[in-house]
């Protein structure tokens, strides 16, 4: 699309799934990518794969939960490619368990990653943003941002906090040119299990995710509501697997 031709979107998250399936696709639609995450290792030859591919990418090391690591992304954008347009919060963690288990540690883990760390990457980027007088947030949070499921209160209270922090931003920067939207995902085959350490839970998830889609489906759906006319404002996006009923 013409207009992600030469913007620069800043990934958190983007080691893997849906994070490094967004990377390549729009760097191959001619975006810069600055790659966040906290394996280094693999963000380094993501960004090999890409600049062999003809496209322009940096990778960042870059743990969501600490604020000033979301800063130095941010500003490794501006750094390598004088701007950011869009900063997709992708990062995300799913520990599923009965509350009855009492993983409190896992319920702050996921406070921290799913709902702190989207909030730290507006703290980076809106500054930015306003100063630029544009740019665009995009917030990946989760058919469980709009469903409750059983073993997943914290999971699916964090995920709304994120459509309900989307939705309120959108109202007090709509008027600045900074557009917002959250991505909803159903069952899509990514490492987001790999969190669960609860055993029923964690094959529960197996037997549901036998549906699951590839993370190309929400790299398109990125990519569709990046590429609108500036004009134009796609807020929200539920995409999961025709089969899925919840």
């Amino acid at each position: 699309m013409a207009d992600i031709q030469g913007k620069v979107v800043v990934i958190t998250g983007a080691s893997s799934g849906i994070g490094a399936t967004t990377a390549k696709a729009l760097a191959k639609q001619g975006a810069a990518v600055v790659l966040g995450a906290r394996r280094k290792d693999r963000l380094d030859t993501l960004v090999k794969e890409i600049e062999a591919d003809g496209g322009r990418a940096v990778a960042v090391a870059c743990d969501v939960t600490k604020r000033g690591d979301l800063v130095v992304l941010v500003e490794a954008g501006v750094k390598a490619f004088g701007k950011v347009d869009v900063l997709l919060n992708n990062a995300g963690i799913m520990p599923l368990s009965p509350m009855s288990e009492l993983r409190v540690e896992e319920w702050d883990e996921t406070i921290d990653v799913n709902v702190k760390g989207v909030l730290y990457g507006i703290a980076a980027a809106l500054p930015i943003f306003e100063k630029q007088g544009s740019g665009h947030f995009i917030n990946v949070s989760s058919v469980a941002g709009i469903r409750t499921f059983p073993s997943a209160a914290v999971y699916c209270g964090s995920k709304w906090a994120v459509g309900a922090i989307t939705e309120t931003l959108r109202q007090e920067v709509a008027a600045k040119n900074i557009r917002t939207t959250v991505i909803l995902p159903g069952a899509i085959s990514t490492e987001l299990g790999n969190s669960i350490h609860h055993q029923e839970t964690a094959e529960a998830l197996a037997g549901f995710l036998t549906i699951a889609v590839s993370p190309q489906c929400i790299a398109d759906a990125i990519a569709f509501a990046i590429g609108q006319p500036a004009n134009v404002g796609v807020h929200e996006i539920v995409v999961r697997p025709s089969v899925q009923t919840l």
